[in-house]
């Protein structure tokens, strides 16, 4: 009776040790599941360049944005500037702004108008250079 229960913890014991090598060794899953830890790394890292350069794009598009942004206020300003001296008529006078650039097109009625209306756009902030393109309407 000692000897058949011997036998049968030798049989256990040799049955647990030879699970346990097995376990050592990688099978089908360990494999595909370092295989999938792997991918899923490989695509994190690739999410994270890609991000990256989205940031990238979209600070560069903001920027442009921005200066659109600024160069439609400055010209509002200078618009306003203009409307609100007395002599100046508004309708007459055009403004664009590219890049903190004030341009007047258009025509006025004196030189001193013309004067005026750029020192008016030079006035308003984030104006970096006025070109005076106004033209003098013959007198009548």
């Amino acid at each position: 009776m000692e000897l058949l229960r011997n036998l049968k913890t030798i049989g256990m014991m040799t049955l647990i040790a030879v699970g346990l090598a097995a376990c050592d060794k990688p099978g089908p899953a360990e494999t595909a599941g370092k295989r999938i830890d792997q991918t899923i790394n490989d695509t994190g890292k690739q999410i994270g360049e890609a991000s990256d350069k989205a940031a990238v794009k979209m600070a560069e598009q903001s920027e442009k944005a921005g200066v659109a942004i600024d160069d439609a206020e400055i010209t509002t300003k200078v618009k306003a500037a203009i409307f609100a001296e007395p002599g100046l008529k508004t309708l007459q006078i055009s403004v664009d702004t590219v890049n903190g650039v004030v341009s007047l097109t258009g025509s006025v009625n004196s030189q001193p108008n013309s004067d005026t209306a750029q020192a008016l756009a030079g006035a308003v902030a984030g104006v970096n250079r006025v070109e005076n393109r106004l033209v003098l309407k013959p007198v009548n």
